[in-house]
């Protein structure tokens, strides 16, 4: 699925990164080596290595991550990607100053594996970024699973993030305009939590 919505021409959820992602950034420590996953295309990536930060994209698309080095190579920086299934994908152990989650619903099994991962995955005061869509989502046709199953609630991310202390964790209703997949009023959730210094 995500190789064909990625050989489509242009970018399927534009080259702007992330709203949140944007806001939060300023929590990020400077020239921080950041993990994103489910990067796809290499939006949120590519503008995180142009404010000065040493980037690993992890996708399972190949195509998507192809297009990830373009849109790097053509804003003058660069970006490591690995293409893997995320139930695959080995965190480094307290390797990372952030980790970025923009969108990577995955099933709910999977989704508690990865998360401590990521919990694992971060230095003592890294930072984990996260939006998601919200299980009420999926009747909207704004973009987003239409499985609840695999998005989540506040709820969800405080059980499974365990170890982390969390700075912000709302649910909230907002617009979004990502390229033609992600268009209109949305309900998501969205989460900043750090991995304490002891």
């Amino acid at each position: 699925m995500w190789d064909d919505r990625y050989r489509t021409p242009g970018f399927a959820y534009g080259t702007a990164p992330n709203d949140f992602l944007v806001e939060v950034e300023p929590m990020v420590p400077r020239q921080a080596r950041i993990l994103s996953l489910a990067e796809g295309e290499g939006r949120n990536a590519v503008w995180l290595a142009q404010q000065g930060h040493d980037l690993l994209a992890v996708d399972g698309s190949s195509v998507g991550l192809e297009k990830a080095r373009g849109l790097a190579s053509e804003r003058g920086v660069s970006i490591q990607t690995v293409v893997a299934d995320l139930k695959d994908f080995a965190i480094e152990l307290a390797a990372f100053d952030a980790i970025v989650s923009i969108w990577a619903h995955v099933p709910p099994s999977l989704r508690v594996s990865l998360h401590a991962r990521c919990v694992a995955g971060l230095k003592p005061g890294g930072l984990f970024v996260l939006e998601a869509y919200a299980p009420s989502q999926a009747t909207r046709l704004s973009g987003g699973p239409k499985d609840p199953s695999l998005c989540m609630t506040t709820a969800t991310l405080t059980a499974e993030l365990v170890g982390l202390t969390f700075e912000r964790c709302i649910e909230r209703t907002r617009m979004i305009f990502e390229g033609d997949f992600h268009e209109g009023e949305s309900d998501v959730v969205q989460c900043v939590a750090r991995r304490p210094t002891a």
